[in-house]
């Protein structure tokens, strides 16, 4: 079952390029707050969650009044320049990786950074008009920025004790086929994910099943079995994470299809609709009076 918008969408986007003008020259950064500090360079110094980006806007009231969610927006436009800082090994939960990697994109070229910087922004306003905090592991989509590393990522959240953190990415495989989404929970390994592997299991299950029977899209068809699900121990950002936590792989930005949603606004606005109420029935539950029927985004908005 391919998303509804799909074939409706694949035909737009070939009229209009919709997938090649958004890449390498991108230089966004968050209106809700400060750029991430960069250092001579262009060297990212954003390790540390940004709490000033929501705080004044968050509602006292609220379905999430009181919470606090943890979005990452995976990679950063600029890691591709700067490969001797990326690639220095970082903690990964009783081993290390590199500090981060320059992330995936579609055949045209539209990044992987760009996807989940863009999704994280709509993920973002719908969180804030529901009550409740949200902190970015980054506030900017520059080409001159690289980070924060993956311990930084994997860590944040947890000296603010946040209620939930989703890291949003999106995947490269070249498969024939190959497409679909899959939600990543941390696997229950002693002293490092023991405390949390529960709580983010059940996470994982409301986010799979909001983006599947929600917002309508695939499981992944060339991992994780099959099922949308998969869980992992080598993922710094859950090895080192206190806070239950998922990492969402949204599509395959190698399949044309999946490319068009992920590029497309209406298609992030399905997403970014399906992640909340994910969040949300981990949070407050499937039966309380605000657990509206998903709706689909029409064309443009979010």
């Amino acid at each position: 079952m391919r998303s509804a918008l799909t074939a409706a969408v694949v035909a737009v986007a070939l009229l209009l390029g919709a997938c090649a003008g958004d890449v390498g020259t991108a230089d966004e950064t968050a209106r809700t707050g400060p750029s991430a500090s960069a250092a001579p360079g262009g060297a990212n110094r954003a390790g540390r969650t940004d709490r000033r980006s929501t705080r004044k806007q968050a509602r006292r009231s609220g379905v999430l009044a009181g919470r606090t969610v943890v979005l990452d927006p995976g990679h950063q436009l600029g890691n591709l320049r700067f490969p001797d800082e990326i690639n220095r090994p970082v903690p990964a939960g009783g081993f290390t990786k590199p500090c981060n990697t320059t992330g995936t994109s579609t055949d045209d070229n539209y990044a992987e950074a760009t996807f989940a910087w863009k999704l994280s922004k709509q993920v973002r306003r719908r969180l804030v008009r529901l009550g409740a905090e949200v902190l970015m592991t980054r506030t900017s989509n520059r080409i001159d920025e690289w980070g924060p590393c993956v311990d930084e990522r994997g860590r944040a959240g947890n000296r603010e004790q946040a209620d939930l953190k989703l890291s949003l990415h999106g995947d490269g495989s070249y498969s024939i086929g190959a497409h679909g989404f899959h939600v990543i929970a941390p696997k229950d390994r002693r002293r490092w994910t023991s405390d949390i592997y529960r709580p983010s299991r059940r996470l994982a299950m409301k986010v799979r099943a909001a983006l599947h029977r929600g917002a309508g899209l695939d499981y992944a068809t060339y991992v994780a079995g099959g099922d949308g699900l998969d869980f992992r121990g080598d993922l710094a950002t859950l090895n080192l994470s206190d806070v239950p936590t998922v990492m969402v792989e949204l599509g395959n930005m190698r399949d044309p299809g999946d490319a068009v949603l992920m590029t497309g606004t209406p298609g992030r606005a399905d997403m970014a609709e399906a992640l909340v109420k994910g969040a949300k029935r981990f949070l407050v539950g499937a039966g309380t009076p605000s657990a509206e029927p998903f709706v689909p985004a029409a064309a443009g908005t979010g």
